[in-house]
């Protein structure tokens, strides 16, 4: 089985005309960052998209196409018992609790590469300490996705024919409808292998992880989130564990830019026409990162051996 690598990457994000992360504080207002409107996209709710394509319900009899067409990529196919998701609604807890330390780790997929808050439920340290085995960080990190430039937020009133309520013939939700008109988002993430030995996660498991993350949001769509893109998953590996390059040299080097240079006037139209996008890295990265690529393209190679 193939080693886990040392990697970042940089997901880069498009949104046109809807709301790719509402924020419950806002009542579901598309995230913003304060000081300069800039769009926000939580790593949170991005690793929720990927989870959801393994496995979307517990009761589930069926996972849906994209763990059924991405599980036959696998020689020999994934075992779905390998490949439940902990942070899923309705869990039995008593049931995990009850689990040792390599019934766990065999388990739970997103566990393995993520890691788990479960621990922190315990009522005491006592408690904790004799659950020790359970995973706290996981190899993958998905880091804040941020727009290139300030974003803008349209608002409206949803409206239904029948009313909701008995004494109304008609129904109205007063801004229902909150989105982004346009938006470019940047968020980076990172495979530190020096996590895989508590975590039990291998390279299978991150090569799922990768295969996921084109399809993470074509296949999750909602109505409030129908427009949303992962148009490039730029992945380098480093040379050895330690790192190889600077990681924010990586994302700089990645990160798109405006045309008119201007991120305070939020764009309005594609990335296409409004954006420089670099497409490779720069000469003094290219000597030290291995199997840079796409991942919304291709591969690295060793996932052809995983």
């Amino acid at each position: 089985m193939a080693e886990i690598k040392r990697a970042t990457g940089l997901l880069i994000i498009e949104v046109r005309n809807c709301n790719p992360n509402g924020d419950p504080d806002r009542e579901s207002d598309p995230r913003t960052r304060s000081h300069d409107g800039k769009g926000i996209i939580s790593g949170v709710s991005f690793k929720r998209k990927l989870r959801d394509l393994v496995q979307p319900d517990l009761k589930a009899s069926d996972r849906g196409d994209v763990w059924n067409v991405i599980c036959k990529t696998f020689t020999p196919n994934l075992d779905p018992d390998k490949y439940y998701v902990l942070e899923n609604r309705g869990r039995d807890r008593d049931e995990i609790t009850a689990m040792n330390k390599q019934e766990f780790q065999s388990r739970y997929w997103d566990a393995r590469v993520f890691g788990t808050t479960f621990l922190e439920s315990f009522k005491d340290a006592a408690e904790r300490e004799k659950k020790e085995h359970f995973i706290r960080t996981g190899v993958a990190q998905f880091g804040l996705g941020l727009s290139v430039a300030k974003v803008r937020i349209e608002r409206m009133t949803n409206t239904n024919k029948s009313g909701v309520q008995s004494d109304k013939d008609r129904g109205m939700a007063p801004l229902g409808d909150r989105h982004v008109e346009h938006g470019v988002y940047c968020m980076p993430f990172f495979i530190n292998p020096s996590a895989a030995g508590k975590s039990g996660c291998d390279a299978r498991d991150i090569e799922l992880l990768l295969k996921l993350l084109k399809p993470a949001y074509a296949n999750t769509k909602s109505t409030a989130r129908n427009l949303v893109e992962v148009r490039h998953a730029w992945y380098g590996e480093h040379e050895d564990s330690l790192g190889s390059f600077s990681e924010f040299a990586f994302i700089d080097a990645l990160t798109p830019s405006k045309n008119d240079k201007n991120n305070d006037v939020p764009s309005s139209l594609s990335m296409d026409k409004e954006y420089d996008v670099p497409q490779a890295l720069p000469d003094t990265l290219k000597d030290r990162v291995k199997n840079f690529c796409d991942l919304s393209v291709n591969l690295p190679d060793w996932c052809k051996n995983a």
